[in-house]
């Protein structure tokens, strides 16, 4: 597995999950600290960690699709890209969080950006 640093953080990296524990290729919502966030394995082994709430119907990112690095949501077909947070069409227009993911040995590590 490679690591995946897609936003600078300042904030201290949790340990959320193992490699194992994850779809081979999917989400899986976690809760680190109180904040759902989506943790999502994409076929060609990156992992991404995003907020689990979509900006336009505020429903769980983690019960959609996947198609690259992009993420679906299940009710209106908003789209998100895992890397950037921002949606690539209509209806959401407001990005969602990515936050900082790190990889040791099998373990998944993220840490929260300041977004929300």
């Amino acid at each position: 597995m490679s690591e995946t640093t897609t936003s600078p953080s300042t904030e201290p990296f949790v340990r959320v999950c193992s490699l194992d524990e994850l779809p081979s290729v999917g989400a899986a919502a976690a809760d680190i600290g109180g904040r759902i966030v989506s943790i999502v394995r994409t076929a060609d082994g990156e992992v991404h960690a995003v907020d689990d709430t979509c900006t336009h119907a505020n429903v769980s990112l983690s019960e959609g699709e996947l198609d690259g690095c992009t993420l679906e949501c299940w009710l209106h077909g908003s789209r998100f890209d895992l890397r950037t947070g921002d949606p690539s069409g209509p209806p959401a227009t407001t990005p969602i969080a990515v936050h900082t993911v790190k990889i040791e040995g099998d373990d998944v590590y993220v840490a929260l950006s300041q977004e929300n």
